[in-house]
């Protein structure tokens, strides 16, 4: 199992625009239309990835909680589908059904998106303040598959804990762990250096 880590994205940078579509509603979403909350929660995630596997049901119910309290959530699945067809559009439309997922899942199929927000693996977690500057990003918590410690979104609530309560960005982030996004071939991204 690969691990990769997030690229922790500069605090305060402006929520890049997207126009993605759902594959639950044939829709297509932007940004415009998932904001205007007290905050916007950007969760890179995919079907296959066992680190996903291992934190999707916590991620579901923090989501829950974080979407009543004003908080617009949507996550974005940005994988190869040629290599993994586990991340195919008709596979988010049962995974987001079987979860119980609250927020709309959309599929980046040209990989902009991901490359727009300096994703880097799943799951890979932003957290936009209502002004969409980017006040969090890195992981849900410390538990990762087999380590033994609890999934209890930890981090990434306390991140939002903070926001709404108008204090400072949380000073310690550490970065998302798990599987690399899985890049076309030819469309890796130049930030990994």
């Amino acid at each position: 199992m690969a691990r990769t880590l997030s690229t922790m994205l500069e605090l305060g940078t402006k929520a890049p625009n997207f126009e993605l579509l759902e594959p639950a509603t044939g829709e297509t979403v932007s940004l415009k239309d998932v904001s205007g909350g007290r905050g916007l929660l950007v969760a890179f995630i995919c079907n296959h990835c066992p680190f996903v596997k291992h934190v999707r049901h916590a991620f579901a119910d923090l989501a829950k909680e974080l979407q009543g309290k004003a908080i617009r959530v949507v996550a974005i699945n940005s994988n190869d589908v040629a290599t993994n067809p586990d991340d195919a559009p008709e596979h988010m439309v049962a995974e987001a059904k079987e979860i119980g997922y609250s927020f709309p899942y959309l599929y980046d199929e040209a990989q902009s998106v991901a490359k727009a927000y300096r994703a880097a693996c799943t799951p890979d977690f932003y957290l936009f303040n209502a002004e969409l500057a980017l006040f969090y990003r890195g992981q849900l918590d410390d538990s990762r598959p087999g380590n033994d410690q609890p999934v209890d979104g930890r981090d990434l609530r306390a991140a939002a804990d903070a926001l709404l309560a108008g204090k400072p960005a949380p000073a310690e982030q550490k970065p998302s762990m798990g599987c690399n996004i899985k890049w076309k071939p030819g469309n890796e991204p130049d930030y990994f250096g």
